[in-house]
């Protein structure tokens, strides 16, 4: 992959395997790559580029510092202002286990490579996702590396794809394939940890989506099951518990799908790469009082998605930011093949989760009829201005009437 860069756009290029997140009613959006002449090109890492949701608007922010190098599909998370990005994809090197940082409150804002940390620090991967509780963020699962050494340490929680004859210092060769580790770093003491486990634990996995409800980690999907799977982890006792669906309608299973959290007790799920290899367009909200799923009917039918981020806005709103639209993956006795030509995007899909207000209704109808309202309220002046005028009229020939 490539750098790319363009003359300054009116708002950010297409693209996939980016992150973003809300803060006030503002969408940040990161990272992530986009396909040029048939090549996967990884976007700037110095740009962040944010959307005003009630007009609309894209603006940049320039970032300077420690800019991580390309890299792409790795995981993030938004606390109290500060952005933080941890492995992912890193070229020219493979997989990366550094995490950045960077303070969007600070102006101009910088990037910081975190260092000098405590603890064990996990082995290189990306397709992992992350919680983010209390100060702590949370990783699971992924795609990546490890010695034979790491390997032999973590058999249960690692499943290796292959081999290869690479050397790591002194270590011969490296494994390659799929975790289901959680390691957690605090933000405050910058120390990474591995908690101790229990429970019905989800297989290893990349891919998947993830979501927080209160003190339970929430996570679906990267593995290939007939229909959508879904895990909680108890982010205060470390235990796992896998949620068995009654036998009602249930969404067919996927990955590089999202899933968001839009209650106390409610998660939603759209898109995503189902196993039939076709992207989807389906969305859904599990109730985790009754573990039941329900389809929800939208207006975006027309506009599958894979790769894509979903962020929750105002009112429940969930708010959908590029992606990729034709990902399909044609399988056969030998090979696995991506489509060679894939349609990334950049335009947000607004879902609405719950019944709107009467003032939100108001302000949306508002805005909708902007000009209209303009007018109206114009309207006063633009008849004094035509009473003005006439007297004006009437006095000038008042005299030739006379007379």
């Amino acid at each position: 992959m490539d750098d790319a860069r363009e003359d300054a756009p009116v708002g950010p290029l297409e693209r996939s395997s980016h992150r973003a997140f809300i803060h006030g009613n503002t969408l940040y959006v990161w990272g992530g790559y986009r396909m040029v002449g048939g090549e996967d090109v990884i976007l700037p890492s110095d740009e962040i580029w944010f959307c005003d949701l009630d007009s609309g608007t894209w603006d940049k922010l320039q970032a300077t510092g420690d800019v991580p190098s390309n890299l792409a599909m790795c995981s993030s998370a938004h606390v109290n202002g500060t952005l933080y990005i941890f492995g992912g994809w890193l070229e020219p090197d493979g997989y990366s286990n550094e995490m950045f940082s960077i303070d969007l409150s600070q102006q101009p804002c910088s990037w910081r490579k975190v260092t000098d940390t405590r603890g064990p620090t996990p082995s290189p991967r990306n397709k992992h996702s992350c919680w983010a509780h209390k100060n702590r963020l949370i990783f699971f699962g992924g795609y990546g590396c490890k010695t034979m050494g790491d390997v032999r340490s973590s058999w249960s929680s690692f499943i290796v794809d292959e081999m290869s004859w690479s050397t790591i210092g002194d270590t011969l060769f490296r494994c390659w394939g799929w975790n289901s580790e959680v390691v957690v770093f605090d933000i405050h003491s910058s120390t990474w940890s591995k908690p101790e486990t229990r429970g019905s634990a989800p297989s290893a996995r990349g891919c998947h989506a993830s979501a927080l409800l209160g003190n339970r980690g929430y996570l679906s999907g990267g593995v290939e099951t007939a229909e959508l799977d879904l895990f909680c982890l108890d982010l205060e006792t470390w235990t796992w518990t896998e949620i068995v669906m009654p036998p009602t309608f249930a969404p067919l299973g996927r990955s590089m799908h999202t899933m968001t959290s839009i209650s106390d007790h409610a998660l939603f799920v759209f898109g995503g790469l189902g196993i039939d290899g076709v992207t989807l367009n389906d969305a859904w909200k599990f109730d985790t009082r009754t573990n039941e799923w329900t389809e929800i009917m939208h207006p975006h039918r027309d506009k599958p998605r894979v790769c894509h981020t979903a962020c929750l806005g105002q009112d429940s709103d969930v708010v959908v930011f590029g992606g990729c639209s034709n990902l399909c993956v044609i399988m056969d006795t030998i090979a696995i093949l991506r489509a060679p030509s894939q349609h990334h995007c950049s335009d947000i899909l607004i879902f609405q989760t719950q019944p709107y207000s009467l003032s939100r209704l108001c302000e949306d109808f508002i805005g909708e009829h902007q000009q209209l309202f303009g007018d109206l309220l114009s309207l006063p002046s633009k008849l004094r201005s035509s009473v003005n005028k006439r007297r004006a009229f009437f006095s000038t020939v008042k005299p030739f009437l006379k007379a």
